[in-house]
């Protein structure tokens, strides 16, 4: 299922465009191949829709939707430390010194050089979506590496695409302690029953709830002694719950009961479910940004 758990999110900046057969051509130059037997990391894009013939590129009701998947070999710290010692052990036996510093980092490679090879790999994928009426880049991630290496393989794809973080006029912390203490957060906006509290002092003193109700007096009063909020539940329009983080991450993405078609295969499903994920998450995202005093405009 092309889905989003988690959202962060960059602005396209303006005058760019191009065809889907020009995506298609340009993430084909990078389509996925499994890691070679030494190499770490291997990433490319793959069919969102799954099936290894489909197209890399689909586009539902005008979204465009790629898949960049990344495969790691998997190789503990542990194990690459117990070769190095290995062979250090029998340079010192063949030599009677043992290796310097200089040396050991040498035998740092070797050993993952020698044990790469035999390592098993662990792959993941993330789901990437290009709104080009709303000028949103939308990454299935809460990993600021990762979305940084998603985009710069995307950008590197599609010629001529540029993107920047998209920032708020207000601060998302400032105004969800604003409604932790009043009660009363933006219109079709609910506050949840989970949150983390983290002071700006030296001694960053973190306070978290889970499943706890946050209306009360000590809520209020962790923030009115400096504690400001780095993460916050809320549910939009009785639709979709998520946190929001204080840098304009969504993590937790949950579509509540009956937004979803459960019937038919996953197949079937895909159409239909891209167009209301992509339908509701473009209307949440544009009420979030109004409640946060709308969008931050970078003058270049």
């Amino acid at each position: 299922m092309f889905t989003f758990k988690n959202l962060t999110v960059f602005r396209m900046e303006p005058g760019w465009s191009a065809s889907l057969e020009q995506i298609e051509a340009g993430l084909e130059k990078a389509r996925f191949v499994e890691c070679g037997s030494t190499q770490e990391e291997s990433a490319g894009w793959v069919p969102p829709r799954g099936p290894a013939e489909a197209p890399l590129a689909e586009t539902v009701r005008g979204q465009w939707l790629m898949r960049l998947m990344i495969e790691q070999r998997v190789l503990p710290g542990s194990v690459v430390k117990r070769r190095i010692d290995e062979i250090a052990a029998r340079i010192e036996r063949e030599t009677g010194r043992k290796p310097g510093r200089k040396q050991t980092k040498e035998l740092k490679e070797q050993a993952t050089l020698e044990l790469l090879p035999m390592a098993f790999t662990k792959r993941s994928a993330v789901n990437v979506w290009l709104s080009p009426d709303t000028g949103f880049l939308v990454l299935d991630t809460s990993s600021p590496g990762r979305a940084d290496e998603v985009v710069t393989l995307l950008v590197k794809a599609l010629d001529g695409l540029s993107v920047r973080a998209l920032h708020t006029q207000e601060s998302p912390a400032a105004v969800m302690a604003d409604w932790l203490l009043t009660g009363e957060p933006a219109a079709d906006f609910t506050v949840d029953r989970e949150c983390e509290l983290k002071s700006s002092d030296e001694m960053k003193s973190v306070v978290r709830y889970a499943r706890h109700p946050l209306d009360t007096d000590e809520v209020r009063q962790h923030i009115t002694q400096g504690k400001m909020p780095t993460r916050l539940a809320m549910t939009w329009n009785g639709r979709v719950s998520f946190v929001l983080t204080e840098g304009m991450q969504l993590r937790k993405i949950e579509f509540l009961d009956g937004v979803l078609d459960t019937d038919g295969s996953a197949e079937e499903r895909f159409d239909a479910d891209v167009a209301i994920i992509t339908t509701e998450l473009t209307h949440g995202l544009t009420a979030l940004i109004e409640a946060l005093g709308g969008e931050h405009q970078v003058v270049m």
